[in-house]
């Protein structure tokens, strides 16, 4: 198994009232398009490290680190609701002044890119969802999960007992909910997780933006706005779902295909929550396909 390659360099961009930090891959093509990838609930940034890689022939990315995750430090409101997400996305895509871009985003950030891309279809080119965080009230394990994890009291003492496991244990208790096959992932990436999670540890605000963020999950569930939001986009639309994900249950594959207006339905087997993490070349492969179609001629006269 070859070494994986190195995160990519980032660095912290001002949005006014708040900082995000984002990674960028350089593009290995004169004519590379832009693009933003949003990652999940209690992910970061480096999520989508090697799907970037992969497609530096075709975008110049940037992957942002939601507010208080990552490298970003916590929104001055403390608001940490879907709206709020996505104003910063938003924010950053202006303040890059790359628009329209190709926008991906995995579980929550599916939520938010759902959300961004239906209200300024102006900032988006196409939309790549993974595993989007959009409302299923069907009882399940994982979003029993995070609803426990949003109750008054309990979220703090959860998260204090998590604490109370190793990095290592609690990495692997992640990759368990999030993989299909928690061994596929490479032994540096692992590490990196590792080490990760050993830094947010030190983090004043890390419980306050997983608790919060989790509870915005919910609200926009009990809402079920995001549908509405879904309904306006008009971008050509990949949506990608794990046949063995335990967070979002792929059968949501039908209902997203139903109501995203110009979407494309692919359903991976043997992969779970994070397909970009765990089967990023068929993620890229996907994408290749989308592109290939958005650029073909829409209204080519009838040969005759």
């Amino acid at each position: 198994m070859s070494a994986p390659i190195p995160h990519w360099p980032g660095e912290l961009i001002s949005l006014g009232d708040r900082e995000v930090f984002a990674r960028t891959a350089p593009p290995r093509s004169d004519d590379a398009e832009p693009a933003v990838f949003v990652h999940g609930l209690a992910g970061s940034a480096s999520n989508w490290t090697d799907l970037m890689g992969l497609l530096t022939d075709e975008l110049v990315g940037d992957a942002v680190d939601l507010p208080g995750f990552g490298y970003s430090p916590p929104p001055p409101d403390r608001d940490y609701s879907i709206d709020a997400h996505t104003r910063s996305v938003v924010r950053l895509i202006e303040k890059r002044g790359r628009g329209p871009v190709h926008l991906f985003g995995n579980s929550l950030g599916g939520a938010i890119a759902t959300r961004l891309a239906g209200t300024r279809p102006d900032l988006v080119r196409t939309l790549t969802l993974i595993s989007p965080a959009l409302p299923d009230l069907r009882p399940r394990y994982g979003p029993a999960r995070i609803l426990a994890a949003t109750m008054p009291g309990f979220g703090p003492w959860a998260i204090r007992r998590l604490t109370l496991l190793s990095p290592e244990q609690r990495v692997q208790n992640t990759l368990e909910m999030c993989f299909a096959d928690p061994a596929s992932l490479h032994p540096d990436r692992l590490m990196d997780l590792v080490a990760d999670t050993r830094r947010r540890d030190q983090l004043a605000h890390n419980a306050e933006a997983i608790i919060a963020s989790s509870r915005a999950i919910v609200t926009a569930y009990m809402r079920r706005s995001l549908w509405r939001y879904a309904a306006r986009v008009s971008a050509p639309t990949l949506l990608i779902y794990g046949r063995h994900d335990r967070l979002v249950d792929a059968r949501m594959a039908v209902r997203a295909g139903r109501v995203f207006r110009r979407s494309r339905v692919v359903v991976l087997p043997d992969v779970g929550h994070v397909a970009q993490m765990e089967r990023p070349e068929a993620v890229a492969r996907e994408f290749r396909a989308l592109l290939e179609d958005t650029r073909m001629p829409q209204d080519a006269p009838a040969a005759g």
